[in-house]
């Protein structure tokens, strides 16, 4: 199972808001839309950086006294690592345990076309797992032709 299958299944709707963006706004989003991040981009739509909960957390921790100022310029994730349609399930799964992140963003020739979460990925590796053995039942059972 590749990236763009993911993509097919769940849809390609990407949340994204700009860099001048308070942190205030930014986990009013996550919570409205229950998301776990949104995509950082420029006034071109490319790709720049990616606010999570955790980077809102840090905020909190080391800047309380300027939650109602911060903006997602000070707080996003700039070293982004991206994905691209045709990557397979075992690629992302190595990636997001590696890198210990939980969300990659989905690049097709320069544009955003998506995001994977660790759950997204789970769930198609699940799907996989389920397939091959319905398959090795049937074929121990005696259920093909042959």
């Amino acid at each position: 199972m590749q990236t763009k299958d993911i993509l097919a299944e769940k849809g390609t709707r990407v949340i994204t808001i700009k860099e001048t963006l308070l942190l205030v706004d930014v986990v009013s989003m996550l919570i409205t839309n229950k998301i776990g991040s949104v995509m950082v981009v420029n006034d071109h739509n490319e790709v720049i950086g990616l606010v999570a909960p955790i980077d809102v957390l840090k905020a909190i921790h080391h800047h309380p006294e300027y939650l109602t100022t911060i903006t997602v310029s000070e707080i996003m994730t700039r070293d982004i690592i991206v994905v691209n349609p045709e990557d397979d399930v075992d690629r992302l799964m190595t990636i997001m345990t590696e890198k210990r992140i939980r969300h990659l963003p989905v690049i097709d020739k320069g544009d955003l076309v998506g995001l994977v979460s660790i759950g997204d990925v789970v769930k198609a590796k699940t799907t996989v797992y389920d397939v091959e053995i319905s398959y090795l039942t049937d074929y121990i059972e005696g259920k093909y032709p042959g």
